[in-house]
């Protein structure tokens, strides 16, 4: 059996928005029962030259909804700066994975095969949309999930990896 573009792209960034909605949800519990102020939470740093959770959210529904967008244009550039507080990031993510539900899955394989361009200023890296979607967009949708994982752990929400796996998809 051959797998499809949407099975390999969609089917998985809506199994990593879903642990992401977990887990922030999770985050917000242990942080208003234990007096941790969640604008703190959102300007955490794992590392001071790395971003704040704040981008690793933003980051994480640009690299999985963003990512279909970006190809769907034929464009595709990081981020803007955001000012989401927490709720606003759980809002943001919960936004994407419902964006995400709406696609049929021909319009995603629809998208097979068609150019793409990742551009940061001037500079440009071409690709064809199943090479972007899973060399570009998949490592970073993972690490930046990653990353506003780990700075939940940092502040002491009791996270496990199923946390992180979301629901897997396991023969029925």
């Amino acid at each position: 059996m051959a797998i499809s573009l949407y099975d390999v792209s969609v089917t998985s960034f809506l199994q990593v928005l879903g642990a992401v909605t977990g887990f922030l949800d999770k985050g917000a519990a242990h942080c208003q029962k234990n007096g941790i102020d969640l604008n703190g939470v959102v300007e955490t740093r794992l590392y001071p030259d790395m971003l704040p959770f704040r981008f690793q959210v933003v980051a994480v529904a640009h690299h999985s909804l963003g990512a279909i967008k970006g190809v769907q244009a034929g464009v595709f550039s990081p981020p803007g700066p955001s000012t989401a507080d927490y709720a606003g990031l759980q809002k943001l993510v919960a936004d994407a994975r419902a964006e995400l539900s709406k696609l049929s899955r021909s319009d995603v394989e629809g998208l097979e095969g068609k150019d793409v361009v990742f551009q940061l200023g001037d500079r440009k890296m071409p690709f064809v949309a199943e090479g972007f979607l899973m060399s570009f967009s998949m490592p970073n949708l993972h690490f930046h999930a990653t990353t506003a994982y780990d700075i939940l752990r940092m502040k002491g929400v009791p996270l496990g990896k199923r946390d992180y796996m979301g629901q897997i998809r396991m023969k029925s």
